[in-house]
Formats: structure tokens, C-alpha cells, sequence
């Protein structure tokens, strides 16, 4: 069974560009989350493998939320989408982190990130 991944960033744009590249490499995309407390309400609802996380996000930012889902489902993979790439953010998040992506490079990391994680989702 693939790896059911949820998609949560404040941009629509950004939810609809990830969807659509996830889509064409065959990845199951479960559903979508505008902001940390949806994404954990949908963490709980849908069960996803994966969660590609924004970091900045109304309402629950994504490090906020990340302790939430590790929390609640210590299973759930993270993966950090951010505009952020300072080394000492990267190393603050890293505990609840199985990866980070670069939005700027999300084009060429994320279906690897995905994938490694989603052939270990076991």
C-alpha cells in the first residue's frame, strides 16, 4: 500500500504545486491542512504516513504542530517544507523531523525526501 501523505501549508498555491508534483510521481496524497491545529486535526482523522509541514502558519505554526503530531501519532513521518535553511532552525527542529525540503528546491528534493521515507513507512 503507498504512503498516504498530507499536505499542510497556509498557501493554496503552494498545497495545489506540491499536490500536483506528488500526483504526477504516483504518491497517494490523503489530504490537506491550512494551518497547524488542521493539520492536527487531520493527522488524527485521516492517519497519514507522511506530513510535509510548513513551518510558518497561522493559527498553529508548524513547529507547534509538529509537537502535537509527535505526540498524538509518534508513527507519523515529518517532513519540514520551509523558506527557512539556516542550519541552527534546521538543528532545533531536527528531533521531530525525518526531513527538510527548501520550498526554493522543492522541485528537485521533495520526491526523493518522499520517497525515502515513504519505502521505510513500515
Amino acid at each position: 500500500m503507498p504512503a498516504r501523505i498530507l499536505i499542510v501549508d497556509d498557501h493554496q498555491a503552494a498545497r495545489i504545486t506540491i499536490r500536483s508534483l506528488l500526483d504526477w510521481h504516483g504518491f497517494q496524497v490523503c489530504g490537506e491542512a491550512k494551518d497547524g491545529q488542521e493539520a492536527i486535526d487531520q493527522v488524527l482523522e485521516l492517519k497519514p504516513d507522511i506530513v510535509l509541514l510548513d513551518i510558518n502558519m497561522p493559527v498553529l505554526s508548524g513547529t507547534q504542530a509538529a509537537l502535537e503530531i509527535r505526540r498524538l501519532s509518534p508513527d507519523t513521518k515529518i517532513i519540514f517544507l520551509t523558506i527557512h535553511e539556516a542550519p541552527a532552525l534546521i538543528n532545533v527542529l531536527r528531533p521531530w523531523a525525518h526531513g527538510f525540503v527548501s520550498k526554493s528546491a522543492a522541485g528537485i528534493e521533495l520526491i526523493p525526501t518522499v520517497g525515502m521515507l515513504a519505502e521505510t513507512k513500515d
